[in-house]
């Protein structure tokens, strides 16, 4: 094929967006998207995947519920279904989510992988290169919103050696189903916070013998606190009492429902939970029965690795561990950096400068949603901010260009 050829099958379109252009169609994108159709504007969504939510549909074990109940997970104007668990699984919250893009006719573009983003000073719009299969298309639009989140793309540590396991034998936890593949094998899971956790619960339930890398410090507590959440819990005392108080208050109630997590190798931070939390945004672990197969010895709990060999494992402590395959639950982050250029909004660590909550509008029509490290309460709270903000700019718009409209047509007129 000639390079004429080539250049004819790879052309970049453009396309202006009558109204917002949404970055990101996980459930912070649709709850900007239903806020939007509720106020009656325009909007186009974007997604890189070929389906909606793609991080809960490709990148999620099976045995994964909500972690909070349902009451603080639900997006805007719609509730889950009265019919529901009070901690839905993966499979009822992805049904939820495809309900809700129906319900509300989202209808986001997909397999488009925004490779660049930049605000043009000269036309005041944002433009916005795309790449779709063999088409380059670049999107021009006044608002831009970005909903990519905060678990964009997968941590995976540099460790010394592990390039000595066979690529087959380590995956991160987004690759990770079931335990049935690890049935009776050693598996080594690097990370305790709730996705370690849970991982190592289910190699046990599929007779697979677990080790639990705890490199830092965490908070364990139990998901819920005399049949109530715990979260909830926190949550109502927070609107009366300060929040170190609250702190207190839950880790006393912990340690006399969980024991005391120290002696399993589980050192809790200096700083409260949920103190923690809104600080650092540092989730703490909501157990949900790993913590009884680490005192069984089920789970084993090591402390940091030094470094790996062939099917081995040194420790920190100098212990030496055999190893058949290894599980980074190592976690995610934002990937903001890769594509949005000559911003200072987002800060290195690709969340806005602004904390919480505060971190939801920038300049020139830019958009953050679902960056509070709050969950899906805090996204919905700025989706439904945002698309407000964006409305009342619309209307106004809308209603000056009638207007000049309205005023042309009538010195048309009277010039006849």
């Amino acid at each position: 094929m000639g390079r004429a050829d080539g250049r004819m099958l790879f052309r970049r379109r453009c396309k202006w967006v009558n109204g917002p252009l949404i970055v990101g169609a996980g459930p912070s994108g649709l709850a900007v998207g239903a806020c939007l159709r509720d106020h009656g504007v325009p909007f186009v969504i974007l997604e890189k995947a070929n389906c909606i939510a793609s991080l809960w549909q490709r990148r999620t074990y099976d045995r994964l519920k909500l972690h909070l109940p349902k009451q603080f997970c639900q997006l805007p104007k719609l509730p889950f279904p009265g019919d529901f668990p009070e901690y839905p699984s993966k499979a009822q919250f992805v049904a939820y989510l495809e309900a809700y893009a129906r319900h509300f006719q989202l209808h986001p573009h997909f397999n488009v992988a925004v490779s660049s983003v930049k605000f043009d000073e000269t036309c005041g719009m944002w433009r916005v290169r795309c790449r779709r299969t063999t088409a380059e298309v670049e999107y021009i639009c006044q608002w831009l919103v970005v909903a990519t989140g905060e678990n964009s793309d997968c941590v995976v540590p540099e460790i010394a050696g592990m390039h000595e396991f066979f690529s087959e034998q380590v995956m991160h936890v987004c690759d990770y189903k079931s335990g049935e593949a690890f049935r009776g094998k050693k598996v080594l899971v690097v990370g305790c916070g709730n996705s370690g956790m849970e991982v190592c619960l289910d190699l046990c339930l599929h007779n697979a013998f677990p080790t639990m890398v705890v490199r830092d410090s965490v908070h364990v507590l139990p998901r819920e606190t005399f049949g109530k959440s715990t979260f909830e819990l926190a949550v109502g005392m927070m609107k009366w009492l300060p929040l170190k108080l609250v702190d207190k208050v839950i880790l006393a109630l912990s340690r006399v429902i969980l024991g005391n997590t120290e002696k399993l190798g589980l050192k809790r931070p200096r700083v409260g939970p949920f103190e923690l939390k809104n600080t650092q945004g540092k989730t703490p672990v909501l157990d949900v029965g790993a913590l009884r197969k680490i005192k069984s010895g089920e789970i084993k709990v090591v402390p940091a690795i030094k470094r790996f060999s062939h099917r081995k494992a040194e420790l920190a402590n100098g212990t030496i561990l055999d190893v058949d395959s290894i599980i980074l639950a190592t976690g995610y982050r934002s990937n903001v950096h890769s594509w949005l250029q000559g911003s200072d909004f987002f800060n290195k660590d690709g969340f806005p400068r602004n904390p919480f909550p505060n971190g939801w509008k920038g300049d020139s029509g830019l958009y953050a949603v679902g960056f509070t490290r709050r969950g899906l309460s805090g996204a919905s709270m700025e989706a439904v901010m945002i698309a407000e903000d964006i409305a009342r700019i619309w209307r106004e718009e809308t209603k000056h260009a009638k207007h000049m409209i309205d005023c042309d047509r009538r010195i048309t007129s009277q010039s006849r």
